[in-house]
């Protein structure tokens, strides 16, 4: 399941109910991203998150079918806040379940690999220093190349 929500959200609750919908499993996976308080040495003041509807949505299914391919998983999930953020918040949840851990493990870092560095969101940070649009990092690039060979290589960009 994706939902791209621009309400606040409970990780605590999704991650019961996730776990209640893949009773069977073997194996829960789960990461919570949050807006982070600090950008360097300025203080965060609020995260804005815009994406295109439909389009957002769409290449996260792929993504997420590429997982299923590559992974024996049960079921996943992914949260994706998007509008403003405050620091603190919980940004982004990727759920997986699985038979086996390790097959939960590597699908739930895939996905977050994808949605660091792909996945169409655009993210201004608004600190005490004034706004900035941010991209992912070069670490951010590196990690998501450790999954190249599928139908969708992650390059730099």
């Amino acid at each position: 399941m994706i939902n791209i929500a621009s309400a606040p959200f409970d990780p605590g609750a999704e991650l019961s109910a996730f776990e209640k919908k893949a009773s069977g499993a073997g194996a829960v996976v789960s990461f919570i991203g949050k807006v982070r308080a600090t950008a360097g040495e300025d203080t965060v003041k609020a995260l804005y998150l815009e994406h295109y509807p439909g389009v957002t949505e769409r290449s996260i299914g792929e993504i997420e079918s590429e997982a299923r391919q590559r992974w024996a998983i049960d079921d996943a999930h992914i949260i994706h806040r998007v509008g403003e953020l405050q620091p603190g918040e919980p940004i982004v949840m990727v759920c997986v379940a699985s038979a086996h851990r390790r097959e939960a493990f590597e699908a739930a870092d895939f996905l977050m690999d994808y949605l660091k560095t792909k996945a169409m969101f655009w993210k201004k940070e608004v600190r005490e220093g004034g706004e900035a649009w941010i991209e992912p990092r070069k670490e951010d690039y590196k990690d998501a190349a450790r999954w190249r060979g599928s139908a969708r290589d992650d390059e730099e960009e």
